[in-house]
C-alpha cells in the first residue's frame, strides 16, 4: 500500500505541474511584469486560488488545530474575521492601489511619502519573509510530511535529517516553479491545489465525525455537543490567552487589515489581475473560503480532543494523529499531494514576493539604474535562488528552537505591522501626513512596542496592538499638523495600468460575506451549537 501511496503522490504532483506549465506558457516570463506579476493576466479563480494557497501552510493547519484542541472554536477568529478585512481589500484598498498604478506596497509608500520610507518597509518585509515565514513553512511542512509518509523510518535516518531532506526537496521544486514559470505557473497550480485542499480538508472533519459517531455523522456531532459543548463556543473569554473577545473589534481587526490589505505577499496576487473586476471577484472568493476554512483549520482539533482526550504528547500532534486515524491508507498519497501543494504554494508565494521587493525596490533603482526589462527579470531569478537556498538552510535549524525563534520573529512582525497600516490608510485619506511623520511614527511604534513587550508581557499582544494602532494614527496625523507640507499632497492621475471598472456585484456580495461571518459566529456560540 505504501508503494501505491508514493506512486499516486508522484503522479498527482506531476499532473498538476504539467497543467500549470501549459497554462503559464502564454505569459512572457522573460519580462519583469511577466515574472513578478504574471503579466497582469490573472482571472478571479486563479487569483483566489493563489491567495488561498499562499496564505495556507502546514504551520497554520497543524498549529490552529492544535490550539483548538486546547481552547476550542475561539481559534476560528483568525480565519473567519479575516473575511471582513478581505471585503475592505476588494472595496477600498485594491481600487486605490490599481488607480495609482503601483507594483508593490513599498511602491505606493514611495509615491505617497518618499524613497527612504519605502526602503525601510521593503527591508522589513524581505527580512521577515526570508528569516521567518519561508523557513517556518519548510520546517513545519517537512515535519508533517515526514509523519504522513514515515520518511525517517523508511530510510532509517534521524528525523532531523529527514526534515532537512524534505525541506531541500520542497525548496528545489519551489525554485523550479518560479524559474520556469514565474508567478503565473505558481498561480495556476495553486488553483488546482486549492480545490484539492477544499475537498480534502473538508473530508477530514466529516470522516472524523463519522468515526467518532460509530458510523453516524450526526452521532459524532451530538457526542461533541454532549461531552464538550464549551469547545464549540467561538467567543473567547476576556482574559483568554488565545483570542479575547474584545480584540475582535480592535487588535484582531487591525492585524487582519495589515495582513490582507497591506502585506506584499497577499496583495501582489490581486495586483496581478487583468483588471479591477477580476481582482475584486478573486478577493471575495477568498473571503468566503476563509469563513468556511475554519471547518477544517479549527474544528478537527475539537474532534481530535474527543477522540484522543489528553493522551497526545503535544497539541500539535492533534491533526496528524487525526489524519492517520480516519484516512484509509490508499488516500495517504492523495492527501499527501494536497499537503505538499499547501507547503509549495506558501513557499513559492513568499519567495516571489521577496524577489519582487528586492529587485524592483533595490536592484533596479539602486544597483543597476539602466538595467533592461529582461535584466531585471534575470536578477529576480538570481535573488529567488539565493533567498530560496538561505531558507532551506535555516529551515532544519528551527528544530533547535521550534517555539523560541518563531515567537521572537512573530514579535518582530508587531514592530512594523501597525505603523505600516497607519501609514497606508492615512496616505489614502489625508493630504497632510508627511514622510517625516511616517518615520517618526515608525520610531515611536518600535520603541513603545519594545517597552510593552518587556514590561507589559502579561497583557495579550492583541490588546497592545489595539492601543498602538490608534496611537500610531494620532502620531502620524499630529506630526503632519505640526510640521505640514508646503502644499497638500495630490496623487498624479492616469497612472493605472489596467481597466478600473468595478465588478457590478461587488457591493451585495461583500454584504453577503459580512452576513455569513455573523451567521458563523452565531452558529458557534451559546445561541447555536455551544449550548
Amino acid at each position: 500500500m505504501i508503494y501505491f501511496s508514493v506512486l499516486s503522490f508522484i503522479l498527482i504532483i506531476a499532473a498538476v505541474w504539467f497543467f500549470a506549465y501549459k497554462r503559464s506558457r502564454a505569459v512572457d516570463n522573460t519580462s519583469s511584469e511577466g515574472y513578478f506579476l504574471g503579466g497582469r493576466s490573472l482571472t478571479a479563480v486563479t487569483i483566489a486560488g493563489s491567495i488561498i494557497m499562499t496564505n495556507l501552510s502546514t504551520e497554520q493547519i497543524v498549529g490552529q488545530n492544535g490550539q483548538s484542541y486546547m481552547a476550542g472554536m475561539e481559534v476560528m477568529a483568525w480565519e473567519v474575521t479575516a473575511a471582513i478585512a478581505i471585503v475592505l481589500l476588494a472595496l477600498v484598498f485594491l481600487p486605490k492601489y490599481l488607480k495609482y498604478g503601483v507594483d508593490t506596497i513599498p511602491d505606493f509608500i514611495e509615491r505617497r511619502y518618499d524613497t527612504t520610507t519605502k526602503r525601510i518597509v521593503s527591508v522589513l518585509f524581505i527580512f521577515t519573509y526570508m528569516i521567518s515565514f519561508l523557513p517556518v513553512v519548510l520546517y513545519s511542512g517537512s515535519l508533517v510530511f515526514n509523519k504522513i509518509f514515515n520518511v525517517s523510518e523508511t530510510m532509517g535516518i534521524d528525523q532531523l535529517v529527514a526534515v532537512a531532506l524534505i525541506a531541500a526537496g520542497i525548496g528545489v521544486i519551489g525554485l523550479m516553479y518560479l524559474l520556469m514559470g514565474g508567478l503565473s505557473l505558481g498561480a495556476f497550480s495553486d488553483t488546482v491545489y486549492g480545490i484539492g485542499l477544499l475537498i480534502g480538508g473538508l473530508s477530514i472533519p466529516v470522516l472524523g465525525l463519522i468515526v467518532l459517531g460509530d458510523g453516524s455523522f450526526f452521532g459524532g456531532l451530538d457526542l461533541i455537543r454532549t461531552n464538550t459543548p464549551e469547545k464549540l463556543n467561538s467567543i473567547g473569554a476576556i482574559d483568554s490567552k488565545i483570542v479575547p473577545w474584545p480584540t475582535l473589534f480592535f487588535g484582531m481587526f487591525f492585524n487582519n487589515l495589515f495582513y490582507w490589505c497591506t502585506n506584499q505577499m497577499i496583495v501582489q496576487k490581486t495586483l496581478a489581475g487583468k483588471n479591477l473586476k477580476e481582482g475584486q471577484k478573486g478577493a471575495l472568493y477568498v473571503g468566503f473560503f476563509k469563513i468556511f476554512g475554519a471547518l477544517f483549520l479549527v474544528f478537527p482539533g475539537i474532534i481530535a480532543f474527543n477522540m484522543f482526550g489528553d493522551s497526545l504528547s503535544t497539541p500539535d500532534d492533534a491533526y496528524p494523529s487525526l489524519l492517520t486515524a480516519v484516512l484509509p491508507e490508499w488516500a495517504y498519497g492523495i492527501f499527501g499531494a494536497v499537503i505538499f501543494g499547501a507547503i509549495l504554494s506558501s513557499f513559492v508565494g513568499a519567495l516571489n514576493a521577496t524577489a519582487t521587493l528586492f529587485t524592483l525596490d533595490f536592484y533596479k533603482p539602486v544597483f543597476r539604474k539602466n538595467a533592461t526589462d529582461k535584466q531585471v527579470a534575470r536578477a529576480g531569478k538570481t535573488v529567488t535562488v539565493i533567498v530560496g537556498m538561505i531558507s532551506v538552510i535555516i529551515a532544519p535549524l528551527i528544530s533547535f528552537a521550534p517555539t523560541g525563534l518563531y515567537n521572537v520573529v512573530q514579535q518582530f512582525n508587531g514592530l512594523y505591522s501597525m505603523p505600516l497600516l497607519a501609514i497606508i490608510v492615512l496616505g489614502f485619506y489625508s493630504r497632510y501626513v508627511t514622510a517625516f511623520g511616517a518615520k517618526v511614527t515608525l520610531v515611536f511604534h518600535v520603541v513603545t512596542y519594545a517597552f510593552a513587550s518587556f514590561f507589559l508581557s502579561h497583557i495579550h499582544y492583541l490588546y497592545v496592538l489595539s492601543v498602538l494602532f490608534l496611537a500610531d494614527v494620532f502620531i502620524l496625523w499630529l506630526v503632519g499638523r505640526i510640521k505640514p507640507l508646503d502644499r497638500p499632497f495630490e496623487f498624479q492621475e492616469g497612472r493605472h495600468k489596467v481597466d478600473l471598472t468595478p465588478w457590478k456585484h461587488v457591493k451585495w456580495v461583500s454584504a453577503l460575506v459580512v452576513i455569513t461571518v455573523i451567521v458563523m459566529y452565531l452558529t458557534f456560540s451559546p445561541l447555536g451549537l455551544a449550548k
